[in-house]
């Protein structure tokens, strides 16, 4: 490759990284800006950090989301494992054509049809069995969880079909039980599936909007519909530092995360 060419890539590779993090990176900077206007700077001040803080319903909607994230995510890694880890150790049972094209179907619908789909469950529920009474953060964890099994039992079944079965057959050979070979055997060589669907499921629910808004009610209010519901009536320096306070949340995690896989290879 000649220098023409190099420099050529690395201009091109530069514009990428600052269309994609040069937003992020003013965002940043002007939540620490003493102006409440976001296109004038006027100095360093965390005034809007302590503003955050004392929102007390910017406050409750993050622990809100942050509660029907962690309930949900952990619904659908249990049922997302599940499904994927019968369609790809069982070869053939009666409805396995429907369960994969459910799970199938949940990842490429639209969101404002999953939406309006389990409103209309939780109505025709509620008149037939009288649960749920009402829609809040029961109705939101469910259908975050509904969505999210999908991506869990995408990346279990990935797993278990680039996973050798001999291990789990060599188990049963030596006469363990199914219940022991999928507890020592099977289980920690999905570790690394579990907790990708575990994360991916928190981030699903925590980013959602669309489907929140469908199925939540006037006392469960999750961050994101109260982020959307501000910005409409024009945006606060304060929704600034709440973003610059999950940016920095998720550095810390991926930091953690990274130390502790350079630590696992070592």
């Amino acid at each position: 490759m000649t220098g023409a060419a190099r420099a050529r890539l690395y201009a091109i590779l530069g514009l990428g990284y600052a269309f994609l993090y040069l937003p992020i990176a003013v965002l940043v900077v002007f939540s620490f800006n003493a102006s409440p206007l976001l296109t004038e700077w006027s100095g360093f001040s965390l005034r809007w950090y302590v503003a955050l803080l004392d929102n007390r319903r910017l406050v409750s909607a993050a622990a809100l989301s942050i509660a029907i994230a962690a309930a949900s995510a952990s619904v659908a890694t249990v049922l997302g494992a599940a499904a994927g880890l019968a369609l790809a150790r069982l070869r053939r049972f009666r409805g396995r054509g429907a369960l994969g094209g459910a799970l199938a179907a949940l990842l490429v619908m639209p969101e404002i049809l999953t939406g309006v789909t389990l409103l209309l469950l939780f109505v025709a529920a509620e008149r037939v069995a009288g649960w749920p009474a009402e829609r809040g953060a029961l109705t939101v964890a469910i259908a975050h969880a509904t969505f999210a099994m999908a991506y869990v039992a995408t990346l279990v079944q990935a797993r278990l079909a680039d996973q050798d079965p001999a291990l789990e057959e060599a188990a049963a050979d030596l006469g363990a039980r199914p219940a022991d070979i999928l507890r020592s055997v099977t289980l920690p060589l999905l570790a690394p599936a579990l907790a990708a669907g575990w994360l991916l499921a928190f981030t699903l629910s925590i980013d959602d909007l669309v489907v929140a808004s469908f199925v939540s009610g006037p006392g469960a209010t999750t961050l994101p519909m109260l982020v959307f519901a501000s910005v409409r009536l024009g945006l606060s320096p304060q929704v600034n530092a709440l973003a610059t306070l999950w940016i920095l949340a998720v550095a810390l995690a991926l930091l953690v995360a990274v130390r502790l896989g350079g630590r696992r290879h070592d």
